[in-house]
């Protein structure tokens, strides 16, 4: 199998060159400009060329534009990477035959009341990145490409930008931190991800009716304040050493803490669909968060 991969130094597709490797040759490319062989997804006029010269038989797609409250002050380049770049994509892979992996999110929803939304369950997303990547996944269901589009939700990994990360540094930097603690949702390893990526994308091929979309995220569920909380006790037991300062992690309403884009409250995924089709037991988010800790602080 000949798989192009797309956003390649991303967090998810940083693993995913790893899980993708035994399924074949993987091609994969990044927009980092330094990089001859950069693609831009801001440029999806560029992407049917690129793909003529990889041929590819399957196509995953692990760019977007994910700065949430930077969308809303650039809506049209929003659109452009999250709606017009997949629409390309799926375009080019349904001339082609080739499968289309894309990844989508919990924010294509509104986040009201407390029941984890399935496959089936009505979007009304809250933010100019939620509609955009709303947009992206009803143009890739309406070329008639054979496609996977995989919902994801609160993603992190030991590389790039993410909150846990984010909390680690805070919590050696302030003696107090104020948290969000009436959003809920499951964080989501990029290992895991990558991982039922590659493992979806083999059963696809015996079996191409699995064709869809689905929601993947870790089991259970945290709100923000909680997963700072199990990140900083996992960090200090992980590494007393490092110079730790927060005393107090105060929990806090999202009304407590403005930003320009609106956050659903609930961003729990039901994820039985993906579980029953293709035989996957997904781990607690607790066992993916501590596994992340261990290799980012570098401890065994």
């Amino acid at each position: 199998m000949r798989i192009l991969l797309l956003g390649a130094n991303g967090q998810v597709g940083w693993e995913l060159r790893r899980s993708l490797a035994p399924l074949g040759e993987v091609f994969a490319f990044d927009r980092d400009p330094s990089d001859a062989g950069a693609v831009d997804l801001a440029r999806p006029d560029s992407l049917g060329a690129l793909i003529e010269r990889v041929a590819p038989d399957a196509i995953v797609n692990a760019a977007a534009h994910t700065a949430v409250d930077k969308a809303e002050a650039e809506p049209a380049l929003a659109h452009t990477i999250n709606a017009e770049a997949p629409a390309a994509l799926a375009r080019a892979a349904a001339a082609r035959g080739a499968l289309l992996l894309h990844y989508s999110t919990d924010y294509v929803f509104d986040g009201s009341g407390d029941a984890p939304r399935d496959e089936g369950a009505a979007t009304a997303p809250l933010s100019v990145y939620g509609r955009t990547k709303l947009a992206g996944e009803d143009a890739v269901r309406a070329s008639g490409a054979r496609h996977l589009i995989l919902r994801t939700s609160w993603v992190y990994a030991a590389r790039g930008a993410n909150f846990p990360r984010t909390m680690l540094r805070l919590a050696q930097e302030r003696e107090h931190l104020r948290v969000v603690a009436d959003q809920v949702g499951a964080p989501t390893g990029a290992e895991l991800l990558a991982d039922v990526s590659a493992h979806a994308l083999r059963s696809l091929a015996a079996k191409p009716a699995l064709a869809g979309t689905y929601h993947v995220a870790a089991a259970g569920e945290t709100s923000w304040h909680e997963l700072a909380r199990y990140a900083i006790e996992q960090g200090r037991a992980l590494r007393p050493e490092l110079p730790w300062k927060v005393r107090d992690i105060e929990a806090i309403a999202t009304a407590d803490y403005p930003t320009p884009a609106q956050r659903p409250l609930n961003s729990r995924l039901d994820t039985r669909r993906l579980r029953e089709a293709f035989g996957l037991s997904l781990p607690a988010w607790e066992a993916g968060v501590r596994r992340m800790l261990v290799e980012y602080l570098g401890t065994a």
